[in-house]
């Protein structure tokens, strides 16, 4: 006996026990014997992690494919794991250390805390793989992965050592984003850039020998007006302490302002007066002639913008700041230090990198200084001399870690690089040729241009946790890369015999006794960036670089589900690695899914307070309804707005399910019988398995095209409003009648497509219809397997004739509910209905429903009539004119009054947003979310303006 309510809390554990139990989710599992593959790679959630709404929706589309795919017979792997995410790890790490008042990291060195952070894995990490268990995620997870396991760190040195010796792996003195509080570089995706309240600073650079120079404007009909005579150029910055590192000064070559000084030398306004550095005054095509004054100063070694400027120009590259973001401290005395710089400068010729890293040119009493500080100092020493211009106060964007939280520092630095644009084409190529393909396929547009203007990839960390780069250093600093110690000491020794740094017998020696080679290399200390592990993932997790079965099986994938923000990080470097290595492409199609925004369209942050618990729904509303919702809002290309009312209304479709189910199973409802629906003699059956058919083509086409929405919104469509609202309904004169044949008819149709339909909704609602599927087994004739393992059905059934016979009782019974609920009229009484000047058929119908019509859309009678009864509603519908007279039931004048009032209204409404829209500084300025409310807003006033017209037009 079905329980009365369906207790989400209760039953969810219980269901997810029973799969485990029987490992309903293991590779290839409920297939069909020589069945096609079916794979997909979980994107590996980082082991610190905790499920958030992305997990949530990204998770539960690949889970509906993943169902779907498994219920179609084929060979199917879902394979799960995590990340080992360096930074975050290591600072959950650090941080527990220090609650636990242990010694820090450096105190304890580097093998004592990475066995501290297995500890805490072992412990504490990855909790988040047990929060998708509990969204009913169908991975085989018995096939865990985690990316600094034993065999994925045996993929990761094969495809290192392997670059290298290619020379697609390369160390580089580049500029870099750099966490000065974690003092490691990061990634792109671990900056934030928000907006702060800032200033710009104008400062005078002097020419050289106090020079002059005419100073000239040209107007928009290009007529050349002198200004004035100036002696310096006018330069803007943001951050004045990085002035001590400029190279050069950038004036666009087309700007006529500063012509007659192109080439000469300006001072920096900073340091000790005898000591002024001179930069040379260049052209380039960076500066914009119309920003500012024109004239950009060029740091390149502290901007990423001023780096390709310098690079292009051989100008040196002057680092500023230490490891920690201070002003650097090393190195000789300033003047010392300035006068190297201005040798380079004399010498005209391209200066050596390693040797301007060496040249610090920190005046000596701003060494040591936090950057901040010094910059208070840089300002108040210029404009001591007289030589600020003005100060601006204005809203900068500053580059923030998104864990660190501190201003991040371009920083230029030794790392280790990929050549990302040779491994690029061929994933270029992949996608352009159409081997993969994206859903939706606007992202195209977004891959290629990252692909096609791709940088090389800064694949170093200065972090302990993660893979440690396998190279070695000799003492020359030859560099040896090679997958284990024992390999680099032998290729070293080679080396240094061939070189004759060391004779045959004392290599061998070497060789023989450890203690005599110790110190003889120094293995490098950085790691590698965690992207460079999980661009292995689609075939390192199935045990390449071996030949396993799974390899051979469940390679390539079939689908990637992800967000669109790490197309660039893991989505295109999967790519490049998987044709690198495999030589094929990882997965055919690649679907982005949009974000997961507030209801008002809005970004969760912790900082609006808006950011949405998935936990915390599934323990109020359970795993099925959030599921659903998500899936029913994933329109392509649309981001999800988030409200849990929502989600209360799709936990309700589950309970109609439930309460369906509890009053078939009281009617006699026969489940797991087989149906012919050929056999069917009751239109009212026959229609149901028309629609049945047509729901089941429908979703199972919208799924397999990637239209998670279209696919819900079909089933939601038949299950709430066909079967539930309409067939039960219309069944109920047929279960409480005398013909028994009717009744067995129906009894079976009600189990069969009750089955059906616990198959249908599986994908979208695991927990709530794999119950039903058990407490519905037949005592008689046991379920074969478990709903996950049941074929996903195929109807192969439509009769026309009777489908669209109860469709057209449907379409009129409901129209009649419209206008009855648009007048206002009383729900317990019975209006008089006239069909004027029916044709044949509709005669027909209306004669063979007369007992539901009545029944169902509460009327008195149902006439026929040549025109239309005064003081009448009338219905223009299903190729017929009704009336409804409203005499006696509503006072028509007053109902008149009140729809002309509430359509004024709704009028104003509608003008009051077209005002406040038509206002280019409030839709300028105004958040995008708040515009788009405003829109939502004035289309859903005019409907109800649409709506009020038609029931006044009604009244006559």
């Amino acid at each position: 006996m079905i329980e009365k309510t369906y207790d989400a809390a209760a039953i969810e554990p219980r269901i997810a026990a029973r799969w485990e139990s029987v490992s309903a989710f293991a590779a290839g599992a409920g297939a069909k014997a020589g069945a096609d593959p079916y794979s997909m790679v979980i994107p590996p959630p980082n082991v610190t992690g905790s499920l958030h709404m992305g997990h949530a929706l990204n998770n539960t589309l690949q889970d509906i494919l993943i169902r779907f795919e498994r219920m179609r017979g084929k060979n199917v792997l879902w394979q799960p794991g995590l990340d080992h995410a360096g930074i975050a790890t290591q600072m959950v790490v650090e941080r527990r250390l220090a609650a636990n008042g242990e010694p820090g990291r450096r105190e304890l060195g580097r093998e004592t805390f990475i066995d501290k952070v297995w500890e805490w894995k072992a412990e504490s990490g990855g909790s988040i793989l047990g929060q998708l268990r509990r969204l009913g995620a169908s991975c085989d997870w018995s096939r865990e992965r985690f990316t600094m396991d034993e065999g994925l760190s045996k993929a990761v040195l094969h495809v290192f050592v392997e670059l290298y010796r290619k020379g697609l792996i390369y160390k580089d003195k580049r500029l870099v984003n750099w966490d000065p509080k974690f003092e490691t570089a990061i990634s792109d995706l671990e900056v934030e850039n928000r907006e702060t309240p800032g200033h710009m600073w104008h400062f005078k650079y002097p020419l050289a020998g106090g020079e002059t120079y005419e100073y000239v404007e040209r107007d928009a009909d290009g007529n050349i007006t002198l200004r004035e005579t100036r002696d310096y150029i006018s330069i803007a910055t943001t951050r004045p302490e990085t002035m001590l590192g400029d190279g050069a000064v950038a004036v666009h070559p087309d700007d006529e302002r500063y012509r007659p000084i192109i080439g000469k030398l300006c001072e920096i306004p900073v340091g000790p007066k005898e000591h002024r550095r001179l930069i040379p005054i260049i052209t380039d095509e960076y500066p914009d002639m119309a920003f500012g004054s024109g004239a950009v100063k060029i740091t390149g070694a502290h901007d990423f913008n001023d780096y390709q400027v310098a690079r292009r120009n051989g100008i040196p590259m002057y680092r500023l700041m230490d490891t920690r973001g201070a002003m650097r401290a090393d190195s000789a005395p300033y003047a010392d230090e300035a006068r190297r710089a201005a040798e380079i400068v004399a010498s005209g010729a391209v200066p050596d990198a390693a040797a301007v890293d060496e040249i610090n040119l920190v005046p000596d009493e701003y060494r040591g200084l936090d950057r901040l500080e010094a910059r208070e100092k840089v300002i108040a020493a210029i404009d001591a001399e007289g030589l600020m211009i003005i100060v601006e106060d204005k809203p900068i964007m500053q580059p923030f870690g998104d864990r660190s939280g501190v201003v991040i520092e371009p920083m230029l630095t030794d790392q280790w690089f990929a050549d990302a644009k040779t491994l690029a084409e061929p994933a270029i190529a992949s996608v352009r040729e159409g081997r993969t393909v994206f859903v939706p396929e606007s992202w195209t547009k977004t891959y290629y241009q990252w692909m096609e203007n791709i940088e090389p990839w800064c694949i170093s960390r200065q972090l302990w946790w993660g893979h440690r780069i396998p190279a070695w250093y000799g003492p020359d600093g030859s560099i040896f890369v090679e997958k284990s110690e024992e390999e680099a000491v032998a290729a070293a020794l080679s080396h240094y015999v061939v070189n004759g740094t060391l004779t045959d017998e004392e290599a061998r020696a070497m060789a023989a006794d450890p203690q005599r080679r110790d110190g003889f290399l120094k293995r490098d200390e950085d790691v590698l960036d965690t992207w460079f592990s999980s661009a292995l993932w689609p075939f390192s997790t199935l045990g390449w670089p071996d030949e396993t079965p799974e390899l051979a099986t469940y390679y390539p994938t079939s689908v990637l589900v992800t967000g669109f923000d790490i197309i660039f990080f893991w989505v295109a470097r999967m790519m490049m690695m998987g044709l690198e290595f495999t030589g094929t492409e990882p997965f055919h199609t690649i679907y982005m899914h949009a974000l997961v925004r507030d209801k008002n369209g809005a970004k969760m942050s912790k900082s609006k307070g808006n950011v949405i618990d998935p936990l915390d729904l599934i323990d109020e509303y359970g795993a099925d309804a959030l599921r659903f919702t998500l899936a029913i809002m994933a329109a392509q290309g649309r981001d999800v707005k988030l409200d849990p009312q929502r989600i209360a209304g799709y936990r309700n479709f589950g309970t109609k399910l439930w309460n369906a189910s509890r009053f078939a199973e009281m009617n006699g409802a026969i489940h797991g019988v087989a149906l012919d629906p050929e056999t069917l003699t009751l239109p009212l059956n026959r229609w149901l398995l028309t629609e049945l058919a047509r729901a089941s083509a429908e979703a199972g086409a919208a799924i397999e095209g990637f239209r998670f929405n279209d696919a819900a919104g079909t089933l939601y469509r038949f299950v709430w409003n066909l079967f539930c609202d309409w067939y039960l309904e219309l069944s109920k004169p047929v279960m409480t009648g005398e013909d028994e044949a009717a009744k067995a008819e129906t009894r079976q149709v009600t189990g069969y497509v009750l089955d059906r339909i616990y198959a249908l909704l599986h994908p979208f609602m695991p927990f709530l219809t794999e119950e039903l599927w058990q407490v519905t087994e037949p005592a008689t004739a046991k379920r074969d397997a478990l709903l996950c393992h049941t074929a996903w059905p195929v109807i192969d059934f439509a009769d026309a004739a009777a489908a669209d016979d109860i469709n057209w009782l449907i379409e009129l019974v409901s129209q009649i509910r419209s206008v009855r609920a648009e007048m206002n009229v009383p729900a317990g009484a019975e209006a008089r209905f006239v069909a004027i000047s029916p044709d044949a058929a509709t005669s027909e119908r209306l004669r063979r429903h007369d007992g539901a019509l009545r029944r169902l859309a509460r009327l008195a009678s149902i006439e026929t009539a040549g025109e239309a009864p005064g003081q009448s509603a009338q219905i223009v519908a299903l190729g017929g004119t009704f009336a409804l007279p409203l005499e006696g039931m509503i006072d028509i004048a007053a109902e008149r009054v009140r729809l002309t009032k509430a359509r004024e209204k709704a009028q104003a409404e509608v003008a009051r947003i077209d005002k406040k829209l038509g206002n280019e500084r409030f839709v300028a300025n105004a958040p995008a979310e708040l515009v788009e409310q405003e829109r939502e807003k004035r289309d859903a006033y005019l409907a109800e303006v649409a709506t009020l017209s038609a029931a006044l037009s009604r009244l006559g």
